[in-house]
């Protein structure tokens, strides 16, 4: 039996087609045709895009990224003092 293999798609081809289905210019086959997916396909990338789309004018959003960014920048701080004490043991153990 023949095995397929699953295309991965990009997130930009995702959003052009999650677009395009909003839009409703065209019926979803005609979408699906044109981009070379399958319609389920289509109206998944849809109703991802609507669920996912008050979360880009969000407010928490914004403040999980600057959480995010926050505690990204104290890990590096101490990635760095952990590498000079670790280094400062090498100088003195030798």
């Amino acid at each position: 039996m023949k095995r397929t293999i699953r295309k991965r798609h990009s997130a930009e081809v995702k959003a052009q087609v999650a677009l395009a289905a909003i839009r409703e210019q065209e019926t979803t086959v005609q979408i699906a045709v044109r981009y070379g997916v399958h319609p389920t396909q289509v109206s998944a990338w849809k109703k991802q895009a609507k669920e996912s789309l008050a979360e880009v004018f969000s407010s928490d959003r914004q403040q999980h990224q600057q959480d995010q960014r926050g505690l990204v920048d104290e890990l590096y701080k101490q990635i760095g003092q952990l590498t000079m004490q670790l280094d400062w043991l090498k100088k003195k153990s030798d």
